[in-house]
């Protein structure tokens, strides 16, 4: 069983949701870039806990990759990715976001009680 809180792809992902969340801070944003720039960063960042506290949460590595996907997009569907700052934000927070949480999948299944892939 893995232990609590050890995981360093559940603390890679608070880290980018803490810093998505507090970017509009530094960055040019619109109100509707700042929202959801907010809101994103903080379900990634309460995401990342919940897997920290639970490391044999699997749905909760599936639920960082879609909001990772979701950060990624957020400058096209919400209209802000002509503000360069805001937009690359977006998009290295999502790809990083959806990269831990694959990275985690295998682990948190073996957590749970299954195996990793490619062990006997």
């Amino acid at each position: 069983m893995a232990k609590a809180w050890t995981r360093w792809q559940d603390w890679a992902e608070v880290v980018i949701g803490v810093l998505v969340l507090l970017s509009p801070l530094v960055v040019e944003t619109t109100t509707g870039a700042m929202w959801t720039m907010i809101v994103l960063g903080a379900l990634i960042a309460i995401d990342g806990l919940a897997s920290l506290a639970m490391p044999g949460m699997v749905y909760g590595e599936w639920f960082q990759m879609v909001l990772g996907a979701l950060l990624f997009i957020s400058p096209w569907v919400m209209g802000y990715s002509d503000l360069m700052a805001a937009s690359w934000i977006s998009w290295i927070g999502g790809v990083l976001t959806v990269a831990a949480g694959a990275m985690a999948v295998p682990l948190a299944n073996a957590a749970h009680g299954g195996r990793v892939a490619g062990t006997a």
